[in-house]
């Protein structure tokens, strides 16, 4: 949950998360629909599908490997993932390299090459520190001190370079560069892309969704069935087509949501019928909060039943 979400976020999800799967074998064998519910709202949500694949496994093996290339070898688990249980859980001399430790080194090196092409070097003057005696004799609190200070000392904006214990041996800070990295490529304008969702409900109280493919963005993940996401706007003539059923649909609202690499604007048509007969499945109103909708949905929800939907905001994937 940590990897691409703050630490203030992750607390309630992470405490609802391991009360409803307190072992590896409860997660294994939930039901993908209840993981993917459970994980609801935290965004980038590939992770949960890799975090339950990676409990199957493991669950089916007996338990972890003890060894970075067998953690590497575990669904979802990659050089950063790997080297942060090898380290705090297992005491293997490895450097978990997380945006506070590639500020950290970034500094400590004065390393000015631009975030992503700095990537390499950092990496490679990561493992340099932990080379240090020290730090192979005690991996996992030299792990977590870099992960601490760059959290609480050598923070973005004004590294605390007067508190720091390395002040003597930092080269960003004999240069008076320190706030200036890691510096970052521009970014680029993200693409605009347009779709058109329905929301139909009948007279039990139900409203249609579905589930979109388990590969891709929002793999797995509940939606109100709609159109495609292009790059030019729909037509409500376009749209109908698309509909679960021949109604009179009306327009609820619209929806602007930042992904990653784009935004997503959504139109919201809404319609009422005696009974649900479409493709998907039936939801009841009182038990969406169960269903495994992510952000953008959870918008188009709020917004056709006659809440107001949230500022805009990012969804990674």
């Amino acid at each position: 949950m940590l990897q691409q979400t703050t630490v203030t976020a992750v607390i309630p999800y992470y405490e609802r998360f391991v009360s409803r799967f307190p072992t590896v074998e409860v997660l294994a064998a939930a039901p993908a629909e209840q993981v993917m519910s459970a994980w609801a709202g935290l965004g980038y949500y590939a992770r949960a599908r890799n975090l339950h694949a990676c409990a199957k496994v493991v669950a089916g093996s007996g338990g972890f490997p003890r060894d970075l290339d067998g953690l590497r070898a575990l669904p979802g688990i990659g050089a950063y993932t790997a080297a942060a249980i090898g380290a705090i859980a297992f005491g293997i001399p490895a450097v978990p390299v997380d945006g506070n430790v590639e500020r950290v080194v970034s500094r400590l090196f004065a390393i000015e090459q631009p975030l992503p092409a700095a990537k390499a070097a950092i990496r490679t003057a990561a493992e340099r520190l932990g080379d240090d005696p020290a730090a192979r004799q005690r991996p996992s609190d030299f792990a977590q001190a870099l992960f601490d200070l760059g959290a609480g000392v050598c923070t973005p904006a004004a590294p605390g370079c007067a508190i720091c214990p390395l002040i003597a041996v930092c080269a960003a800070r004999r240069l008076g560069i320190q706030a200036t990295l890691p510096r970052k490529a521009p970014k680029k304008d993200r693409p605009v892309r347009y779709g058109v969702h329905f929301w139909l409900t009948d007279d039990r109280g139900m409203v249609l969704l579905r589930t979109r493919p388990a590969k891709g963005l929002l793999g797995g993940m509940a939606e109100l069935p709609g159109t495609a996401w292009r790059d030019t706007p729909w037509t409500t003539a376009e749209a109908l087509p698309h509909a679960p059923m021949r109604l009179d649909w009306r327009g609820a609202g619209q929806v602007r949501h930042g992904f990653t690499h784009f935004e997503l604007i959504i139109d919201v048509l809404a319609a009422h019928a005696a009974l649900i007969e479409a493709d998907g499945f039936a939801q009841p109103l009182t038990a969406l909060d169960d269903a495994a909708l992510p952000s953008v949905m959870r918008k188009c929800v709020r917004i056709a039943a006659g809440g107001k939907p949230n500022r805009p905001s990012g969804e990674k994937h």
